[in-house]
């Protein structure tokens, strides 16, 4: 019987004994849960409804650390990044827990390369030169068809994929980007299906590059887009995220509508209750410097424990 952590869907599921103990969006979550079983000593009294417990059995299940800390891999993060950029590597994949400043690092490494986010003028309708230096951000949902599409009209952009997890997962859409991301001096993507769009052609030669940001595991990213590319995978620990948190809120560009004192105590904040809160993201640093900016009468940790916390 299977116990331990199991990714599940979008779901990290821990387990104990094949009975399922709780279910997290976030996979530090589920690590921290997990933490409390193994060191406990009586499994009979685990809740399995609610994980409030104070001795469980231990697991001997071993959990694997990361070789470097999540700075480090965030410094790997934006030297792959710039690497994309530059045209040294075609592809890279940056995988973790969502809303955690994937997609903020990302953005950020290519601004610092020179690059141009022409995502909104696209959307507008806008007419956009051919320019190497533009990169192009498409969010959510795509079907095959769409991809190629994508790829045709930003054939000489960096793309930047973000949550498109659909793709990853689509055997057309992955013999597409496949095609995009061979190392062959010249890379030609072809759509031999029926084509009813007379505007795309059958097949064209791409040279841009592609960036995807997921919320899946590495594990569970096709193998062929893995070796293509460079993979960096920041999932975190809880404790990594109070660190990561802090490095964020020490740089200028980051939050910049708030004083550092009013980041400062947010952080502080999560860091004291971060146990106690079901998710740990942006979102709820945001929510707490919001709520720190407006207080006026003392009681801002109240109102932030009552908003982000079990």
């Amino acid at each position: 019987m299977k116990t331990g952590i199991f990714q599940e869907g979008r779901r990290h599921k821990v387990y104990v004994d094949g009975k399922l103990v709780q279910s997290f969006n976030v996979l530090a979550r589920a690590e921290q849960a997990y933490a409390r079983i193994r060191g406990s000593n009586n499994l009979n009294s685990v809740s399995y409804a609610s994980l409030e417990v104070d001795t469980v059995n231990t697991v001997q299940v071993p959990m694997t650390t990361p070789r470097f800390h999540v700075n480090d891999r965030f410094k790997f993060l934006k030297k792959t990044i710039k690497m994309v950029a530059s045209g040294l590597q075609a592809s890279a994949v940056i995988s973790g827990s969502g809303g955690l400043g994937k997609t903020f690092s990302v953005k950020r490494a290519l601004a610092e390369s020179g690059f141009t986010d022409i995502s909104s003028r696209i959307a507008n309708g806008d007419s956009v030169s051919r320019n190497y230096k533009n990169y192009v951000v498409i969010k959510g949902y795509s079907t095959a068809k769409g991809l190629y599409r994508q790829i045709f009209e930003n054939s000489e952009n960096v793309i930047v994929l973000d949550d498109t997890d659909a793709v990853l997962k689509d055997p057309v859409a992955l013999n597409i980007l496949k095609a995009a991301l061979d190392s062959y001096d010249t890379r030609i993507i072809s759509w031999n299906a029926d084509m009813r769009d007379d505007d795309l052609p059958r097949s064209f030669i791409f040279t841009g590059r592609i960036i995807f940001i997921t919320n899946l595991p590495e594990s569970k990213i096709d193998q062929a887009i893995r070796s293509r590319s460079a993979v960096i995978d920041v999932s975190m620990t809880l404790e990594e995220i109070v660190d990561r948190m802090r490095v964020m809120v020490s740089e200028d560009d980051f939050l910049p509508e708030f004083d550092q004192e009013i980041k400062d105590d947010a952080i502080d904040f999560i860091d004291r209750f971060k146990t106690k809160m079901p998710e740990i993201n942006l979102r709820t640093l945001i929510t707490l410097c919001k709520v720190r900016a407006s207080d006026d009468d003392g009681t801002w940790e109240q109102m932030g424990e009552y908003l982000t916390c079990k």
